[in-house]
């Protein structure tokens, strides 16, 4: 079986502004087999400092969430709850998001069967990735 790369963010919402624009986008992901969902935790700081986690099915807010096609739960440990959390101020949210990148899968394994190995990799930050492309474009 191709296993694509997997890759984890952490999504914070400061002063718990959500949209709910996130579940359409990531259903049509899931839809284009573009990404395969592996785990989503949502994970709060009340007021006070107390932290709380979420299932995507046990608060209203995050209903359009349950439609979502994948494998969800098992990946992500409270530790990985209590890290995000610590790391959020009082009255904000995060989401953990795990996904496998289907589309990636044929290249990963072409990589692994040609004796290659990944050396590293990351993500541009997305204001890094807007200024060099401006850079590019006005030549």
């Amino acid at each position: 079986m191709e296993i694509g790369p997997i890759e984890y963010i952490v999504v914070g919402f400061p002063d718990n502004k959500f949209t709910g624009e996130i579940a359409p986008a990531l259903a049509k992901l899931i839809e284009d087999r573009t990404v395969r969902i592996l785990d989503l935790i949502f994970v709060a700081k009340d007021d006070v400092g107390d932290i709380v986690s979420f299932e995507f099915d046990q608060l209203d807010e995050l209903l359009p969430f349950a439609d979502l096609e994948g494998e969800v739960g098992g990946m992500l440990s409270a530790e990985d709850v209590a890290y995000v959390g610590a790391q959020l101020e009082p009255g904000s949210s995060a989401a953990l998001l795990v996904w496998e990148d289907l589309w990636a899968a044929p290249f990963a394994a072409a990589v692994r069967n040609s004796g290659g190995i990944l050396l590293e990799g990351g993500r541009v930050p997305h204001e890094l990735a807007v200024e060099a492309l401006a850079v590019l474009e006005a030549g």
